[in-house]
């Protein structure tokens, strides 16, 4: 009776967190405005969010512009705002105020799956499944992807060598969360997933900031073929992804107190300058 109870309960805690999933309401969506390939231009007018229960406002009144192609890095101290203005890029929340904009046109008018189809994210925690090495890097809408495209890919993002050093290749069955795998092995293989999607707008939240220095160079040499023509916007801590940011936008509290170039953020001091000296390695 003991072992059935056991079974019983492990049963029913899995049942609720399942029963959980299927009864949350789908994404509410009243975009009509349909859209292919994005040129990638965003505009972010006036941007204030708070989370429920919070007496403090998450972002304040943001505003920053990104040109298509741009490159522009978010810097600040944890609780800054970094990852909630990522969240609402991808459409997770609706700003209390202001207004997101696509081309020219907010966010919210586009067809939710379509705007999706935009914006690619790599983050610093890799998803992988109990699948082949093949289906980890084309799953979802990707999974119709030919072999070759997928091979290319993983070529791109610097995989081929330890792909092919398996004992099936791409048919090799990674364990779960990819067990066996080295954690600049893993990222590679995100960046894989980012390269094959092909989105014009590149998120890339502290994607090597677990990283040692051999890992990172090699992630890093992925990331600069992925990030190539692409509007990238960089959560990052490692000084040698932001120092090449066209712009830097220093947030603080959900405020923008400073913006500008790595070189002439230093020269003015201020929190930047003070971060650079705590969290970069200046020997980079």
């Amino acid at each position: 009776l003991s072992g059935v109870q056991s079974i019983i309960q492990k049963g029913l805690a899995a049942a609720e967190d399942i029963f959980k999933d299927i009864d949350t309401e789908a994404e509410h969506d009243d975009g009509t405005l349909t859209l292919d390939r994005a040129k990638g231009a965003l505009s972010i007018q006036d941007l204030s969010y708070a989370y429920d229960g919070s007496d403090s406002l998450a972002l304040d009144q943001l505003t920053i512009d990104i040109p298509a192609g741009g490159r522009i890095a978010l810097v600040g101290r944890s609780g800054s705002g970094k990852s909630t203005l990522v969240q609402l890029l991808a459409r997770f929340y609706q700003p209390d105020s202001g207004v997101i904009q696509l081309d020219g046109e907010p966010i919210n008018r586009y067809r939710l799956e379509d705007y999706r189809h935009q914006i690619a994210l790599v983050s610093q925690r890799v998803v992988l499944f109990a699948d082949t090495v093949r289906n980890n890097i084309a799953f979802g809408e990707l999974a119709n992807k030919s072999d070759a495209e997928i091979r290319a890919a993983a070529e791109a993002a610097n995989c081929l060598d330890f792909i092919e050093a398996m004992p099936h290749g791409f048919d090799t069955v990674l364990g779960d969360g990819g067990a066996g795998l080295s954690g600049g092995q893993k990222q590679r293989l995100a960046i894989a997933r980012a390269i094959l999607k092909d989105a014009p707008i590149l998120i890339l939240d502290e994607a090597t900031s677990a990283l040692d220095n051999e890992s990172e160079a090699q992630v890093q040499a992925a990331l600069d073929e992925l990030m190539s023509g692409r509007t990238t916007i960089l959560i990052a801590h490692r000084l040698s992804t932001v120092e090449k940011a066209d712009q830097i936008f220093v947030l603080d509290a959900g405020k923008l107190i400073a913006k500008g170039t790595h070189q002439t953020l230093l020269e003015e001091g201020g929190l930047y300058a003070k971060l650079y000296q705590q969290a970069f390695d200046v020997s980079e």
